[in-house]
């Protein structure tokens, strides 16, 4: 449900200027169908957040909106006046956004504090920065590409990526009218003529880039900015052409019904979170472009008698504070369960609570702030407004941050005494510790990454070019190349102390869920040619540094059986011939048996049960002997570690052993509990490599 929760997050994208602005047509007049069509979309998006899991392309018809109501206010203003007010426009929307962004973020920290557990905080924190300031959707843009974020839980803001992909439009869109205008002047064209110039010139050439980045690399272009223009621009064109369609009523009908079952249906025949926003996000926009253009008919079997129903458009009047506060609802509401998905009366729960703090947040708003800027309209009182609405929450944020690294400080502090923290030495024999804190603090484990990742050297599951970087003596006895995937990553702070003890040089050379072999691989269900590209790229590498020896792993457990055996633990197709490869070379293969897997997160388990809860099952992911016992011809340059015993006891692998948190997440070490390894690990290195 996690995975479905962070696909259904995606298209909660919510126009704010479209919840909110006045539904009027380019020439000024009155549109009430779009105040029932935001509530359409609205509904959608919360029904299929709450109970499906997946999204349902009513994000897309907000951003149609946004372009469609803030164009046509831009164009009557330089129409009327002509020029753009940029001062006016930007702190008017502040005034009208901000306040009601303001409270639900403060909301939402609130409720981080009292619903999620500690583990949870941090991302939290960031994410309301991050939507206090716009810049969300490059947040979650990074995240979605990052190997090792791809297990964070949803969290209560990160719906507001969608908001800030419109806040940077509304950047964009005053210049691109002013530009416009300008243009009009001098060659003394009609200004809408060159608007829609400009405009279906930024819908082919973001539409184009839309297409190709959707298809190389989909789960970045879903945040990208640059990807989801073309559905302003196409608003945009919607509102300087005849917006109402000059037809028969019939001919208006059939085409408003066909849009908007067109709309509803998005969510059932494509899975928006997968494909969008590429050429698939055509369906909902030109469906609500439909709508648009059929207009009120007046028909009493028209769409617009059904979007012109009272109850739909008090639901549009309240749909910019509805997006903002469903989602929120449903995390909370799913952590303080612990249900995956909420039954039919927890659906309904979240629906009512939502609709409930919407319609006072938007009663706040529009009867306190407007009420009380009424006679105060200059730009720098609006923005005033904005400010002080959203200061107080970025500084909580900011403060909240801070206590947490205060405390997480002090705890490294206390931690930096191994009679203390002993770690792996624990399971050695070593006793006496006192019972302390655990550290890692679960809440900041996620952080306690080796240095390369901080240095940039693991590679991301994106680009196929090879990094290598060189740790330790610069005119070393003996080199080591660490080579692999993300289980082979995690050893090297354990390796990195080795060789500072030793005169000796690490190279690492890792890529996320890239295992070192020549046999194809495959990446969230598809095939990984990223990996195939870059294996090619390493060996090459490894022929021109030779280093003494490769440390890599030997095997890759596994929670699923039928992917790996029955044991879940397997030697991956080509290991073998990969370790003869470099024999060939001359490069001996230190291979180690990989770690076990847990099924759930350490980490967020810890922060909310003892430790002696969070122990996992050294069976359910490893073999009860070593898979590589069983391989018949084993090149004679390879020799295998096995240091599992320093992880488990009998059957039992806890999470935290000598007062040190072993993984981060389900599978990973953290660096602290990895650099307690490095006693254990180097008699066998050295005996396995034969120094």
């Amino acid at each position: 449900m996690q995975a479905s929760l962070m696909a259904a997050l995606r298209p909660a994208n919510h126009s704010t200027s479209a919840a909110s602005a006045p539904a009027r047509a380019p020439g000024g007049g009155y549109r009430p169908e779009i105040q029932g069509l935001r509530a359409v979309a609205v509904l959608l998006v919360a029904v299929y957040h709450v109970w499906f899991g997946r999204v349902s392309g009513g994000v897309d018809v907000f951003l149609l909106l946004t372009g469609f109501l803030i164009t046509g206010s831009l164009l009557r203003m330089v129409e009327r006046r002509g020029r753009v007010a940029f001062a006016e426009f930007w702190t008017r929307l502040a005034k009208r956004l901000l306040p009601s962004a303001a409270v639900v973020l403060a909301g939402v920290l609130t409720a981080a504090w009292l619903f999620l557990p500690p583990d949870r905080w941090r991302d939290t924190i960031s994410e309301v920065i991050g939507s206090a300031l716009y810049y969300q959707n490059w947040l979650l843009a990074v995240n979605s590409v990052d190997y090792l974020a791809q297990n964070n839980a949803a969290g209560p803001a990160q719906h507001f990526w969608s908001l800030s992909i419109q806040g940077q439009f509304y950047l964009l869109c005053p210049v691109l009218v002013a530009v416009a205008a300008g243009v009009a002047a001098r060659r003394r064209w009609p200004v809408r003529r060159v608007l829609l110039g400009l405009l279906a010139v930024l819908f082919a050439v973001s539409l184009a880039y839309s297409v190709l980045i959707t298809g190389a690399n989909q789960q970045w272009a879903y945040f990208d900015t640059g990807a989801r223009l073309w559905e302003f621009a196409l608003g945009g064109l919607l509102a300087i052409v005849p917006d109402r369609l000059r037809a028969a009523r019939p001919l208006r009908v059939a085409i408003g019904w066909s849009g908007l079952v067109a709309l509803v249906s998005c969510g059932i025949l494509f899975q928006v979170s997968t494909v969008f926003p590429g050429y698939a996000a055509l369906w909902p926009t030109l469906a609500a472009a439909l709508v648009i253009a059929a207009g009120s008919t007046g028909s009493p079997v028209g769409a617009d008698r059904l979007l012109n129903w009272a109850p739909m458009h008090y639901i549009g009047g309240i749909s910019y504070a509805l997006y903002l506060w469903h989602w929120p609802v449903l995390i909370c509401y799913l952590a303080v369960t612990g249900r995956h998905m909420p039954s039919l009366l927890g659906g309904c729960s979240v629906l009512a609570l939502s609709i409930v703090l919407a319609a006072a947040t938007t009663w706040l708003t529009d009867n306190g702030v407007e009420r009380f800027t009424r006679t105060r309209t200059t730009p720098l009182w609006s923005l005033l407004v904005g400010v002080l609405c959203v200061l107080p929450v970025v500084t909580a944020a900011a403060a909240w941050s801070a206590h947490l690294a205060e405390q997480q400080r002090q705890r490294a502090e206390l931690a930096a005494d191994p009679a203390h923290y002993p770690g792996a030495r624990a399971l050695g024999g070593g006793g006496g510790y006192p019972d302390l804190p655990i550290y890692p603090d679960p809440a900041e484990a996620a952080e306690d990454l080796p240095a390369t990742y901080e240095d940039e050297c693991n590679q991301g599951t994106t680009g196929s070019e090879v990094r290598v970087c060189e740790y330790g003596s610069d005119s070393p006895e003996r080199t080591i190349a660490l080579v692999g995937g993300s289980h082979a990553a995690h050893w090297f702070p354990a390796l990195e102390q080795i060789a500072e003890r030793n005169d000796w040089s690490v190279v690492n050379i890792t890529k996320g869920a890239c295992l070192f072999t020549d046999a194809p691989q495959t990446y969230k269900g598809r095939e990984y040619t990223a990996c195939a590209v870059w294996n090619q790229g390493v060996l090459e590498e490894l022929e021109r540094l030779r280093p003494d020896a490769v440390f890599t792993t030997a095997t890759s457990s596994s929670l699923d059986s039928e992917a790996r055996g029955e044991d879940g633990e397997s030697v991956v197709e080509g290991y073998p011939e990969r370790w003869a490869q470099l024999g060939e070379l001359g490069i001996d293969v230190v291979a180690v048996r990989d770690t076990p897997r847990f099924g759930f997160d350490t980490a967020s388990c810890l922060a909310a049960k003892d430790a002696e809860e969070c122990s996992g099952d050294r069976g359910r992911s490893l073999a009860d002997d070593p898979p590589y016992e069983e391989l018949g011809d084993v090149p004679e340059n390879v020799s295998f570690i096995d240091l599992n015993d320093r992880l488990c006891t009998g059957g039992e692998c806890p999470a935290v052993i000598g007062n040190v948190l072993v993984y981060w997440d389900g599978s990973h070490m953290t660096a602290t509990f990895m650099k307690s390894m490095a006693p254990v690990l180097e008699p066998e290195l050295k005996r396995a490599a034969g120094w």
